[in-house]
């Protein structure tokens, strides 16, 4: 409360020395002022908006408790004002009986401004809730100590006064907006086939607008279980509002939200994903063909090699790719967003392991193109050198090339021929000529 310092107290009478005029015109000057202030404190805290929608709000839970409390202190606030103004009143008119006051007039002031003068009557209870004092039918008080009553009262009043209008102007506005975004989403959920019981992010905006719904109502009937006090803070009204349920709601809405924005992604963008899915399931099928198909010359033109199997087409991710169809058909997005996931990354697996097949399979041919590429190109390099006509090597290059362009060809007989025979053109060439210049073996 806005108003003056304390004032010298004085347990029983006479209050002390007798004032002179001077002193007791400065003290009711003072006591005017403070008056004046005390005043439009009440008349503020009578008119401050957290009080009238308190008096109209239908309360509960702790708000109702502390509100029920607070008006009655500030019934007895007016009535304190009232007993210090009339004491005030009595002061002021002992002073104005004579321009200078005599002695009995001097001890009438200092009784009044500075004694315990000011009888104060209450209807039952005690005067002073929190201090649990037995109920007295009036209480007496000295100028100072009813100003202190009065500051005590008026702090606790204006601390619940405050605090439910901070509440109440913070979060039901920001509950009213995220429940418009909340509604705007909910019409974009349905649209895309989010629903609760068939979608998780269905079900979070089921929850999240029933928790907003009931969050609405507790706020707007106990704001004060919405409050958090400042820690260390005696000024009424020190803390802020307690934001921890709206802003998990908020959170989770977000969350929703970038889910239905991939949905959306994903109704956009579907037929492109889906028409880039069956090439590589395609392209996985006939790589695979190619694999059954080299493996069965592999089996009828190589001896004595591991082939391995390959498998057979991928019938089951051909039968998630219809469902995928069937679900962009039906819009229902919602399904087809995780389908399309999945498949993406298996179909890219199985291409893969299709290509793996058809290496691991062609293999042997490999080896058997290396080793007559080999061959050949040792006989090209004697050839150069004069040697072509060298019976043995004449003899060992048609025991290789028999073996290799024969069908089954026993691989590891051929690159021993093979081997033989560049053995002994390496033999041969170390003993002739060297070779020529622009020869590259």
């Amino acid at each position: 409360m806005s108003v003056a310092g304390p004032f010298p107290g004085y347990a029983e009478r006479p209050p002390g020395p007798v004032m002179d005029r001077e002193e007791a015109d400065r003290v009711l000057d003072r006591l005017g002022a403070e008056h004046e202030a005390i005043e439009t404190s009440l008349l503020a805290l009578q008119d401050h908006a957290g009080r009238r929608l308190l008096e109209g709000a239908d309360l509960t839970g702790i708000t109702k408790e502390r509100w029920a409390a607070t008006e009655r202190s500030i019934a007895l606030l007016w009535g304190y004002f009232d007993a210090y103004a009339g004491t005030l009143a009595r002061a002021r008119a002992v002073r104005s009986r004579r321009r200078n006051p005599n002695r009995d007039d001097l001890v009438t002031l200092t009784d009044l401004l500075r004694g315990r003068s000011v009888t104060v009557a209450h209807a039952a209870g005690p005067t002073n809730p929190s201090a649990g004092r037995p109920a007295r039918l009036s209480e007496r008080f000295t100028l100072e100590e009813l100003v202190a009553r009065m500051n005590d009262l008026y702090a606790r009043s204006l601390d619940v006064v405050v605090a439910s209008d901070s509440v109440w102007s913070a979060l039901p506005a920001r509950i009213d907006l995220l429940s418009a975004e909340l509604h705007r989403t909910r019409s974009l959920a349905r649209s895309v086939g989010v629903r609760p019981g068939e979608h998780p992010a269905g079900d979070d905006l089921e929850a999240v607008t029933q928790e907003l719904a009931t969050l609405r109502v507790q706020v707007i009937s106990d704001p004060l279980a919405f409050w958090l006090s400042g820690p260390g803070s005696a000024a009424p009204g020190g803390g802020r509002p307690d934001t921890t349920r709206y802003d998990r709601a908020a959170r989770t809405l977000e969350d929703v939200r970038r889910e239905i924005e991939a949905v959306l992604a994903v109704r956009q963008d579907a037929e492109q994903r889906l028409v880039r899915l069956r090439d590589v399931l395609s392209r996985a099928d006939r790589t695979l063909t190619e694999a059954r198909a080299a493996r069965g010359e592999v089996l009828a033109k190589i001896a004595a090699s591991e082939v391995p199997a390959v498998s057979g087409p991928a019938t089951a991710l051909q039968e998630r790719l219809v469902a995928a169809s069937e679900y962009r058909r039906h819009a229902q997005w919602h399904r087809l967003s995780p389908l399309l996931e999945s498949l993406e990354r298996e179909a890219e697996e199985e291409l893969l392991r299709a290509r793996e097949s058809l290496t691991a399979v062609t293999a042997p041919l490999a080896v058997r193109a290396e080793l007559r590429g080999r061959l050949d190109a040792y006989r090209a390099k004697v050839a150069r050198h004069g040697l072509a006509e060298d019976l043995m090597l004449i003899e060992r290059y048609d025991v290789a090339r028999r073996m290799l362009w024969s069908a089954p060809c026993d691989l590891r007989v051929a690159a021993q021929a093979v081997r033989r025979y560049q053995e002994t053109a390496t033999e041969l060439l170390s003993q002739g000529r060297a070779p020529e210049p622009g020869d590259g073996r």
